[in-house]
């Protein structure tokens, strides 16, 4: 793959089935989300609608909106953007 500068924009250019294509972060992020929701979906037997996702801690203002975008536009509606460290403190103290 190669980064590109598209309009002062970041993409990613990758070569697939003899075809180069190029994505924004969002919809990168967004093909990671999608395919997560579908997991989900088939796990628990039902339409996943909702999502609370996590970022790492140094993200900065603009990333936590792109990656929300990205859950936009992977069909959920993000509740919440937390941090990781955050996560993993909760997910601790539902073990007790």
């Amino acid at each position: 793959f190669m980064v590109v500068n598209d309009a002062g924009r970041p993409k990613v250019q990758v070569e697939y089935k003899g075809e180069t294509k190029s994505f924004y972060p969002e919809e990168v992020s967004s093909m990671v989300l999608t395919k997560m929701k579908e997991i989900a979906e088939a796990y628990l037997g039902k339409t996943v609608t909702n999502a609370v996702v996590t970022v790492p801690a140094y993200f900065n203002d603009s990333q936590r909106q792109a990656t929300k975008d990205a859950g936009t536009i992977a069909g959920l509606n993000v509740l919440r953007i937390i941090n990781e460290p955050t996560a993993a403190a909760i997910a601790y103290g539902l073990d007790k």
